[in-house]
């Protein structure tokens, strides 16, 4: 299932500018349409000491061995290094070097004196790896190095290149210790990743060896697109999920639909990089919406982002009123939706669809989607933003009871020297906050879903019975009830809701 998302670049404030936008059909719709250019604005002065010479600026000699870590600059303020040539020297210069770190682009100014300028930022960093290690946390907080060396390019050449054959030039004669101490960092990086990805695949298995699975269906099994066209009747075979560690290289021959189980942070030995607190009156409009179809539905998320608590508080829910591939009714709606949260002061903050028949569990195709709307919405600001992707199944056989189930996910990006893996979803702890009455925007709303959905062929007959002790509507009452609000003096709104809904088609 691709996102409901239309094209735009970022506001300073995260929300989206859709001004010079162009909306895009469903269900191609990305996050965004154009990538944006990463952390253009909010500059921020955060002067390094710098690196290769300031020492001997400074009055002190410098070590040997340290002025080698660097690119070495020679009498005329350039830097040595080959490039096509023994002879080649880096030429400092703006826009000289670059980072590509999972589909983000990073572009910084070599300075005569050896320290790099981000360009989207102002900032100034004192090393490759300085640079590289911020850049790629903003991406992936996960991330604890950058392996700079390897990962910034000068002119589109990897600094790793330069370095090596300006020593060679120099003849520096080095100990074994500081001239094997780049190699040894990146085998000891190497050797980290490879742990992590071993102790992913352990921790997995071991949990589960204990999940339910169907006797004689296996991850090969075919899968269905949730989308059901209008008057066609569901198949409600149950996709069976896979694990992670199961899925191996990316294959465009595997089925894009098919389940992925989610991974806890605890169970790779990881803290959760952010917190989540979901307002009440969100879940509970975005379960009504999931009940209303047999097809899928899409919507935002709106709310706030507190980068100093590193707490992401999703306030509302914003309904997509449209169908999947109708790009003339989408633009109209994500334009209302724009103006909502402008209006309410809020940011974008995530999405949300549904897997009707299906467990809440992403598939390979919502992992890239959502790896793509994370990087996406990370270029709206100078450090780590979130953006979360809720789940609902309301009808899967499978559920415990009447109630839906909402499962939050976000994706960690595959292993740095796996860069082509899937990314890994992981499963988000959030607090769940009740709110203290039903607003009347929602309830309106919820009217104008209805009138929406009612009279196509896959809207839900909700007299009819969904189980042999409660109909339909029973069930869509029961799953509401958990998420009300305190305050429930607006139940005789909620009533004029369900006779609508009773009513059908």
């Amino acid at each position: 299932m691709a996102g409901p998302w239309v094209g735009g670049e970022m506001t300073p404030k995260g929300g989206l500018d859709w001004t010079q936008s162009q909306s895009l059909a469903f269900p191609g719709s990305p996050l965004l349409a154009k990538p944006p250019v990463a952390h253009r604005r909010r500059p921020m002065a955060e002067v390094l000491p710098p690196r290769g010479g300031a020492a001997s600026r400074a009055g002190k000699k410098e070590p040997e061995a340290h002025r080698a870590r660097g690119v070495g600059r020679n009498d005329h303020g350039r830097y040595g290094g080959p490039g096509g040539g023994p002879d080649a020297l880096l030429e400092p210069g703006a826009g000289v070097l670059s980072i590509y770190y999972l589909g983000k682009k990073f572009v910084g100014d070599l300075q005569p004196d050896g320290r790099i300028v981000w360009q989207e930022t102002g900032q100034v960093f004192n090393s490759p790896s300085a640079w590289a290690t911020h850049c790629k946390k903003l991406v992936n907080p996960a991330k604890k190095s950058g392996c700079g060396w390897a990962s910034v390019k000068y002119k589109g050449q990897k600094l790793d290149k330069y370095k090596a054959a300006w020593l060679r030039r120099n003849q520096l004669h080095m100990t074994a210790t500081a001239a094997d101490e780049e190699g040894l960092f990146r085998r000891k990086e190497k050797e980290r990743l490879l742990r992590e990805s071993d102790q992913l695949i352990h921790a997995k298995s071991s949990a589960d060896d204990k999940s339910r699975r169907p006797q004689g269906k296996g991850p090969s099994e075919p899968v269905h697109s949730e989308a059901t066209p209008p008057g066609k009747r569901v198949d409600n075979k149950i996709r069976v999920p896979v694990r992670y560690c199961m899925l191996g290289s990316r294959d465009s021959a595997r089925n894009p639909h098919t389940l992925v189980e989610v991974t806890s942070f605890a169970a790779i030995n990881k803290f959760q990089p952010f917190n989540v607190a979901v307002s009440s009156n969100v879940l509970f409009l975005l379960d009504f919406h999931s009940h209303l179809t047999r097809s899928q539905v899409v919507g935002y998320l709106g709310g706030r982002w507190d980068i100093n608590s590193q707490m992401l508080t999703v306030l509302r829910a914003f309904p997509c009123r449209s169908r999947l591939g109708d790009a003339e009714t989408a633009a109209t709606v994500e334009e209302e939706i724009y103006q909502s949260l402008l209006l309410r002061g809020l940011s974008l903050v995530g999405w949300y669809h549904s897997h009707p028949h299906s467990p809440a569990l992403p598939s390979l195709q919502d992992i890239d989607k959502q790896m793509d709307y994370q990087l996406r919405l990370q270029g709206s600001s100078n450090g780590f933003q979130p953006c979360l992707a809720l789940l609902c199944s309301p009808y899967y056989s499978g559920n415990p009871g009447p109630e839906s189930k909402i499962s939050p996910f976000w994706v960690m990006p595959p292993p740095e020297q796996r860069p082509s893996d899937y990314g890994i979803p992981m499963d988000v702890e959030m607090a769940y906050v009740q709110d203290n009455f039903l607003t009347n925007d929602i309830l309106h709303e919820m009217m104008l879903l209805v009138e929406f959905y009612r009279g196509a062929p896959d809207f839900i007959r909700f007299q009819e019975p969904w189980n042999q002790e409660h109909t339909y509507l029973d069930k869509l009452k029961i799953s509401l009830a958990s998420r009300m609000p305190k305050d429930q003096g607006l139940g005789h709104m909620l009533e004029q809701v369900y006779s609508l809904l009773k009513q059908g088609n």
